[in-house]
Order: structure tokens, then sequence, then C-alpha cells
């Protein structure tokens, strides 16, 4: 929300912004107070709750992160949708992030009706291109939505940013480490065995707790094996890479999926007197944006952030090395948290190191991630083989050598 507020008043000065927030009071107060010529800015969570008192016809309504109404049964979607607006826009990095619905839904708040209802959608569409993999269907559903959408490459509307480089950055787990994975591999390989009579929904979660227990201990052991004292290869090279990022002054700024192990890179900081800021779902959006002005001014050389609070919403250009500690399923949500750096006012290259351990589980979500880049090219332009979400058999062969 401040950023948003930031940006405008950065970019036009001249238009008044109200932001809405705070107690249910004040939030009422302040959109009873709405005078024309403003631009409201509200959250999601704000706006499900204040619908009853929006009774103003506004001329534009944008819904930034649009991926948080990819569900059309959710109050996010049915807030949005309800709101009165001559024209709706929806600014999205990840339009799909698993099924056609999230498409759909996304079109059912731009334009109602026009992709016709979910439940046809789903029989004439979303059905035969991921049972049957009909790509006549999927070129025709391009050619409908593609007159709607703008996409917006950086390499063709921004041509003086400056390069990107990614890299794989591999490391073998520790003999600690590699002795604990392996037994549990073992072990993950009898338990879902066990898993083949449960419902499909009950076994995939199961499946995906085995998979996040082998993730942390690729991470690091002491994410959940009591008493561990035997270090993580991992973690010793994020600080090698810390240590010459500083050296070669450089700013960093450093994602996990998990808050824990962001624990044990602030313990293993402030061990070393590594100055940084740390955001997470619990730090408040004021004191986010102060964060996130301080940094880009100068203040620390590292930030460290949870993926899912900071993934989206920050312009951290003051950065130009970016580290994804663990990587995640989508590579979509990294490409957003990597582009808190790669953005418009970024001057320098930046670099992109993403920590993977050589032989485990990170290696499988490595090249799964490869597959799933195409995902969204795939229907906002034809020609590519179509990927739904991760079906069983993808999961139980993260197990297999």
């Amino acid at each position: 929300i401040y950023n948003w507020e930031e940006e405008i008043h950065k970019f036009v000065p001249e238009i008044k912004t109200r932001i809405v927030m705070g107690n249910k009071t004040i939030r009422h107060e302040l959109i009873e107070a709405i005078e024309d010529n403003e631009v409201i800015i509200t959250s999601y969570g704000s706006l499900k709750r204040d619908l009853a008192v929006y009774t103003t016809e506004f001329d534009c309504c944008f819904i930034d992160e649009a991926q948080h109404i990819k569900n059309p049964r959710s109050q996010n979607a049915r807030a949005v949708k309800s709101i009165a607006a001559k024209y709706r826009f929806a600014l999205t990095g990840t339009p799909i992030e698993n099924t056609l619905t999230e498409l759909w839904s996304i079109f059912d708040y731009i334009l109602p009706g026009y992709l016709d209802s979910h439940e046809r959608f789903v029989k004439d569409f979303e059905k035969p291109i991921i049972k049957d993999n009909d790509m006549d269907l999927l070129n025709r559903l391009t050619q409908l939505i593609q007159p709607f959408i703008l996409r917006r490459l950086k390499e063709d509307v921004l041509s003086e940013l400056p390069p990107k480089i990614e890299t794989k950055v591999s490391v073998e787990l520790n003999s600690h480490q590699k002795k604990l994975y392996m037994a549990y591999v073992q072990q993950a390989k009898s338990d879902i065995t066990g898993y083949t009579g449960l419902p499909d929904g009950q076994k995939n979660m199961k499946v995906l707790s085995v998979l996040t227990r082998l993730r942390q201990l690729c991470c690091h052991p002491s994410l959940f094996v009591d008493d561990y004292k035997h270090g993580s290869s991992k973690l010793e090279l994020l600080l090698e890479l810390i240590d010459e990022s500083i050296e070669g002054g450089h700013r960093v700024l450093v994602f996990s999926q998990f808050t824990s192990m962001l624990k044990l890179v602030r313990e293993a900081f402030e061990h070393r007197h590594i100055n940084y800021h740390y955001l997470d779902g619990s730090v408040p959006p004021i004191k986010r944006q102060q964060m996130v002005h301080d940094f880009n001014t100068g203040i620390h050389e590292v930030f460290l952030i949870s993926l899912k609070a900071g993934g989206t919403g920050l312009n951290l250009t003051g950065a130009d090395v970016v580290i994804h500690y663990d990587p995640w399923w989508n590579p979509a949500v990294e490409n957003q948290a990597t582009d808190r750096a790669y953005r418009i006012g970024q001057r320098n290259r930046v670099q992109v190191y993403k920590l993977i351990t050589a032989g485990t589980i990170e290696e499988k979500i490595y090249q799964l991630q490869k597959k799933k880049m195409n995902l969204i090219d795939n229907v906002i332009k034809p020609g590519e083989t179509f990927l739904n979400k991760l079906s069983m058999n993808e999961l139980q062969s993260l197990f297999m050598d």
C-alpha cells in the first residue's frame, strides 16, 4: 500500500492519494470522505471488510498482484468483482500458477462473461487442454484472450535496463547432512507406499509434507532435527557469497521460503557482525516501507526476506545481488522475488544466485522449474506443450534416483 503511494508521489505528484487502512471506524470515515480526482489505495483484506461502505462508482479499478483472485470462490475475488467501476485493469506477473481457472477468474473480473461461466470454461477449455493436451483449443483460447493482454517484457520496453545474470551454484551436503538425508529418503519411500489407498488430496498433502522435510534437511538439518550440531554446507556457501559480495561493494537480497532458516542466517550474521534488514509477514506495512527506504539509501548491505512476505510489492533497486537460498516449485514466484531488485530504477548489472544442494530433491525441483517456465507462454502465445500442476506421479518421481 505505502509502496503504491510512494510511486504515485514520485511519478504524478499532482494526484491526491488516500490510503484506506487502520481500524474499522477510521477506514469507514476515510471511505465516506472520498473526493473526486483521488486515488484510493487499500488492501484486499480491508476491501473484503469494507464493501458495504464503497457506494461510489469509480472511473477505474486496478487490482495489483491479481493472482490474489485466482480462486473465483474466494472472498478476495468476490470483493473486487463487486466494486463498481467503468474500467477494470488487472496487474500480475503470475496470471497462471497452476490451472487455467486462475486465468478465467482474472478475466471474470476485467470482462465478466467473456469466457462464459466457470462451469462452461472448465468443460470447453480447461479439461480438454489439461487432460487431452488439445493444442487446437489452447490456440483458440490464446486468440480469445490476446487482444486484452498487454504483456510487459523488460527487454522489450526498457532497453537501457542492465543485464541480469542467473547462476546455479551447487554445493555438496556435508557428511552428517548426507547421512541424515539418505536415511530420510529411504523412510520417505517406505511411507509413500503406505499412502496409496488414501484420497488424492490427502495423499498429496502427505507427500508434500515429506518433501518439505527433505528440503529442510538440504537447508539446515536443525530446522527439524533436535540437537543437531554439525552445520550446513549450504549456509557456509551463503556466508561465503555474502562476504565476497560485501567486499566487492555489492548489496544483497537473500530469499528463503523458511522463516526458521532466515532465523539461523540472522544468528550467523550477528556472529559475523554483518548489518542487515529482516522482513517477514510479521513486519507492519509502515516499518516495511521504512526499511525499503533505508536500504535503498544505503543503510546496511544485506536484506533478508521471506519469499511469501517479500516476493511482491517492494522496490529494492539498491541491491544488485539476489540469492535464492532454497528453490520453490513455481519459478514465476522466484522471478517475482528477483524483480524486487531487477526493475525500473536499477542501474547496475544484477547477479542472481540459486543455491542448490547436489544430488538432492533441490536438483529435481530445479529441473522441474525449467519445465514449468513455459507455463504462461503456452497460454499467452501458442506452440509448446502445456504443463499443469504437479501430478501424483510427478511428486513421487521426486523421490526416485
